[in-house]
């Protein structure tokens, strides 16, 4: 009975790795024949298990969707890299108390030769700080809101909500997570223009159950869309700044999602930046290395001119 478990669980183990497998190739995973491999799928099926099965030449099975949950089963080297996930993840409003709830339970069932990998993990390492380039403070996505936006992009529907106030209608493609946050890249279907959307700035109102016909993005990379268009609109602030050089030394020194370039001539440049704070883009822009003239907002002109005071009197002793 016990080797039967232990199959019968074995089996369940492959039969969740990949989508599909011939009765040959299970039987020769396992040790045993054919017909054992045709019982055991039996008394899966008897304890709740679908698995469906494919007859001829070329049949196999399938673990079906429904019925009772299988067991979670995982190596060694999968079930060490779930718990080191789930103390990595960041973002998501609630994610630390419900990723120790999950850690509790995985630590419960590990084999008793992985506890003490985990649990020298979890005793020596400590996670430093992930905000470290903005005086902000990190922003939270509602998990509710995320699962909403990930349903309409699952399902191809428009998707409605609130966007800092105001009400959006849009084809969602692509969610990304960049630097604790988390973008939605989508299409307005009535103007046919693409953008990026802060996940934390959406109130999702009503489903509207519309599907619509999918349109390739811009340049057919999402996260190539979404890094050239966080700058400009994923930022609490802005600012639009003329640089005594040229676009190109300029993106030689910045990231894409950092700023857009616009040339004027050979020796001068636009830089729309963005932040979550004037102060921060006052710090960063310094950090450019050159000569820049403040187009707006005009309130970074004060922002920059008490550092500059402050980093006077430090030069002066």
């Amino acid at each position: 009975m016990s080797e039967t478990a232990s199959r019968l669980l074995a089996l369940l183990s492959l039969l969740q790795s990949r989508p599909d497998w011939t009765g040959t190739e299970l039987a020769g995973r396992l040790a045993v024949t054919t017909r054992t491999i045709r019982n055991d799928i039996e008394r899966l099926r008897e304890l709740g298990y679908p698995v469906d099965a494919a007859r001829g030449s070329t049949g196999g099975y399938r673990l079906g969707a429904g019925g009772k949950l299988p067991p979670l089963l995982l190596d060694d080297e999968e079930a060490v890299a779930v718990a080191v996930g789930l103390r990595a993840a960041t973002g998501i409003a609630g994610i630390e108390e419900s990723s120790s709830r999950a850690l509790a339970k995985l630590e419960q069932v590990l084999p008793s030769r992985l506890r003490p990998t985990v649990a020298a993990l979890h005793e020596t390492v400590d996670r430093a700080p992930e905000n470290t380039g903005t005086d902000a403070p990190d922003p939270e996505v509602d998990a509710a809101v995320l699962q909403a936006v990930a349903a309409a992009i699952r399902d191809v529907e428009w998707l409605r909500f609130d966007f800092r106030g105001e009400p959006v209608l849009v084809e969602p493609y692509r969610l990304l997570s960049w630097q604790r946050r988390w973008h939605l890249v989508a299409r307005d279907p009535r103007s046919g223009d693409w953008g990026t959307y802060r996940v934390d700035w959406i109130e999702p109102r009503m489903p509207t159950r519309r599907r619509f016909d999918p349109e390739p993005v811009p340049g057919g990379d999402h996260t190539a869309f979404a890094m050239r268009t966080i700058a400009a609109t994923g930022w609490n602030v802005h600012a639009r700044l003329r640089i005594a050089a040229s676009a190109d030394e300029v993106l030689a020194r910045i990231n894409p999602a950092v700023g857009v370039v616009e040339p004027v001539d050979e020796h001068r440049s636009v830089l729309v930046t963005g932040a979550d704070s004037l102060e921060t883009i006052a710090a960063y822009i310094g950090m450019l290395g050159m000569d820049f003239t403040v187009e707006s907002p005009p309130e970074l002109r004060a922002v920059l001119r008490t550092h500059s005071e402050r980093y006077a009197r430090a030069a002066d002793g």
